[in-house]
């Protein structure tokens, strides 16, 4: 059997009955479960069917030596089936993984040893890392076989997979059936995406550009511009060639106009150097607007900085806090503020979960719910 056809009996094996256990033993099912559902770290899990898969279609091979950097027999490359197995099958099947490989992940590239249960890979959460070597050196030892360990991982995914659209569909019933007649009022809708913004999360920086976003999507009949395709999350504008996290045209140009650069943070001097020597000096667009959106407050020296530049380089550099951008954009365009909400809305839940978090979307839809349930 090839390494997608192993993949594919397993999966249809798996759903005719999720119900199965496939791993008995109590304590090497709890890692299974804490590698397979921790939503902190979504590389181990695709890690692991990597070595596993590996495992089950040559078992010369010694799971626990993934890289071919490693010295002696049992060597293989555990991130070609990465690559070229495990991120189409999780992709065919929506599975809840990384959307990229999980060997380019900083505490799982560049090795050059075994991964036995000694080891300290200085990956967060610690107990996956360290729950994902004793199953590595389950499999080694024969306590556990890879085509058990696999299988029990998929169960594991699935199960995860169904579980989050069935949460989802009861949200969004929810929020259908509670909504009252009378829409938010922009302040009420400004109050709501606040308070997701504070919501404590680590994949959060997504939101202040869907936030951007919405607003160009909902106001584009009027403005006669557009909001080009966003760029994926992780990867750099130097690899991307993007100018900024958003980029606006005209409807009949494809020249860039404006440009939005999202913080998480004060934007500082520095930053706008780095944009203008970066960016707008190398670019053939003739950019109108270099605008900064913060979360944090603006320091008025730094403001100062940007208005400097126009008579300099004839381009118009800005910052701007982003609830208050909102605030302006919903009370300039009152009568679009649902259809920014709900723009807003789609946007967020079409993120991949690596970009913003599964929890962060629920969160939003709650608020959503509770907000709508009682808008006074």
């Amino acid at each position: 059997m090839t390494p997608s056809s192993i993949l594919e009996e397993i999966y249809h094996q798996t759903i005719v009955n999720l119900n199965h256990e496939w791993v008995e033993a109590p304590e090497i099912l709890a890692n299974i479960l804490i590698v397979s559902r921790d939503i902190r770290n979504r590389a181990c899990v695709r890690f692991l069917m990597a070595c596993t898969l590996a495992k089950i279609d040559n078992e010369d091979v010694d799971i626990r030596k993934p890289y071919t950097s490693i010295t002696g027999p049992g060597a293989y490359s555990g991130r070609r089936y990465d690559e070229t197995y495990i991120e189409q099958f999780i992709s065919r099947y929506d599975l809840p993984c990384n959307t990229t490989t999980a060997f380019l992940t900083p505490a799982l590239r560049n090795i050059n040893i075994v991964l036995t249960p000694d080891l300290d890979l200085s990956g967060r959460p610690a107990n996956v890392y360290q729950a994902m070597l004793l199953l590595l050196d389950d499999v080694h030892k024969h306590r556990l076989s890879a085509y058990k360990l696999l299988h029990e991982i998929i169960r594991q995914l699935v199960l995860m997979r169904d579980e989050t659209k069935q949460r989802m569909a009861t949200l969004i019933g929810s929020l259908k059936a509670s909504r009252s007649d009378m829409s938010l009022s922009s302040e009420q809708i400004i109050n709501l995406i606040e308070q997701h913004l504070k919501t404590k999360s680590a994949r959060a920086s997504r939101l202040p550009v869907l936030i951007i976003a919405a607003a160009y999507v909902a106001a584009r009949p009027y403005l006669k511009e557009k909001i080009l395709p966003l760029k994926s999350h992780n990867a750099a504008d130097s690899q991307t060639e993007a100018l900024g996290d958003i980029e606006i045209t005209l409807e009949t140009d494809s020249n860039v106009v404006t440009c939005y650069e999202m913080k998480q943070k004060r934007v500082s001097k520095g930053d706008i150097d780095r944009a203008i020597h970066e960016k707008l000096t190398h670019t053939s667009h003739q950019v109108d607007n270099y605008i900064f959106v913060t979360t944090e407050d603006i320091e008025p020296s730094v403001a100062e900085y940007a208005e400097t530049w126009y008579d300099q380089i004839g381009i118009e550099i800005v910052i701007l806090d982003c609830i208050g951008f909102l605030r302006h954009f919903l009370h300039l365009f009152h009568r679009q503020r649902t259809t920014f909400l709900n723009s807003y809305q789609d946007l967020l839940l079409a993120e991949p979960n690596s970009a913003v978090s599964q929890p962060l979307k629920e969160v939003f839809l709650a608020l959503r719910h509770a907000a709508e349930s009682d808008p006074m």
